[in-house]
């Protein structure tokens, strides 16, 4: 695949958000600063902790004419290939407290249970995930290396919730979901302080500052993560990018309202964990007002970007990518694509950008597959 081909490519859709108001206090009353030293302080004493690589995209930045393009590779956390290991993990231990006659439940799409069981495993406590049809067969066995039970029940990733919260209650289990609700919030706070590492270490790793960061929203735990992480460890704030596939565009259409929108997905996105009908309550507190534009990509460039990354096409280095790793690549492609939004957006050749490659090959069937057709 040639580079130049990309400078075909389009987004669905773009919204700029006229409530913008990045505000530090308010982000970290949301999400409380304790809680973000805390997990840092917590996980990285874990065994095997180490900062993941920050990549440099350079080969894509001759093309897109900015300063920087940093790709923060994911698929080295721990041995769990996604951001997800910082989050669902920590929970575990927090909310178990050194109990050992507990047992662990949780619903996922994949990466937040993987967390979950490994998080489980590590303290010797037994484990029961939920997951919807929708989950490949792969994610399943990659839970269960972690000794974990995996239920799957009919219908979406909402049905795999429902099930979860019923079984739990019946069975007196406790329940560690990475989705925020009126009356369910703590466990959510957790997982997203875990999230926050990221920025602690990407202060760290450069000395650049960011002034862009292009954020993949499913229910916006991770980005609501990543956001109070700027709000604690970043000296500038950068514009805040939220990316979803065009099919699950919640958080557009609840920045657009002005109020929590659940839509309706008509088709499932290839983007798994990315294709959720309705934002987590905290995220939606956080990004409604910190994010500064929300765009939506098409599944169509997803192989494609997954091969460019393994294929050096993008950086010197080869990157194993997974489908929830490309949104942000994709959209920063199409928005340099469009002078209107470009300009708009101020990116530029002083523009120093943030993607969060949020996962390797966590589903590696699924990984190859889209390999073998972004190859063609």
């Amino acid at each position: 695949m040639k580079l130049s081909n990309i400078s075909r490519w389009k987004y669905s859709n773009l919204f700029i958000n006229s409530s913008y108001n990045f505000n530090r206090k308010r982000i970290l009353k949301l999400i409380p600063s304790n809680l973000l030293l805390n997990s840092n302080k917590t996980i990285s004493k874990w065994k095997n902790y180490k900062k993941t690589p920050l990549i440099n995209l350079e080969k894509l930045n001759q093309i897109l004419r900015l300063n920087k393009i940093f790709y923060k590779d994911e698929s080295k956390r721990f041995h769990l290939k996604s951001f997800k290991a910082l989050g669902g993990a920590y929970a575990v231990e927090k909310i178990s407290k050194g109990k050992k006659n507990i047992v662990i439940s949780s619903a996922t799409a994949g990466n937040h249970g993987r967390s979950v069981a490994w998080g489980a495993q590590r303290l010797g406590l037994k484990c029961k995930i939920f997951v919807s049809q929708h989950v490949s067969e792969t994610r399943v066995k990659e839970i269960e290396k972690f000794g974990a039970d995996v239920i799957r029940v009919s219908g979406n990733y909402e049905n795999s919730i429902s099930e979860c919260k019923k079984l739990s209650k019946k069975n007196n289990w406790v329940i560690v979901q990475d989705v925020s609700t009126k009356n369910y919030n703590y466990v959510p706070l957790l997982t997203m302080a875990g999230y926050s590492i990221m920025i602690k270490e990407i202060s760290k790793q450069t000395t650049h500052y960011i002034t862009h960061i292009f954020l993949q929203a499913g229910v916006g735990g991770m980005a609501a993560g990543v956001v109070a992480g700027v709000a604690k460890y970043f000296k500038r704030i950068p514009k805040i990018i939220i990316v979803e596939p065009d099919g699950a565009d919640c958080v557009l259409q609840s920045i657009k309202n002005k109020q929590l929108k659940k839509i309706i997905i008509k088709k499932e996105s290839i983007m798994g964990g990315m294709s959720c009908n309705e934002m987590s309550l905290i995220p939606w507190h956080v990004l409604k007002k910190a994010s500064d534009c929300c765009v939506t990509v098409s599944d169509s460039k997803v192989s494609k970007t997954v091969a460019m990354l393994k294929d050096k096409k993008l950086s010197k280095t080869s990157i194993i990518g997974g489908e929830c790793a490309t949104p942000g690549i994709i959209s920063l492609i199409s928005i340099c694509n469009n002078t209107k939004t470009k300009k708009l957006l101020d990116l530029n050749e002083k523009s120093n950008v943030l993607i969060i490659g949020c996962e390797g090959n966590a589903d590696v069937k699924l990984y190859k597959q889209l390999l073998f057709k972004g190859r063609k």
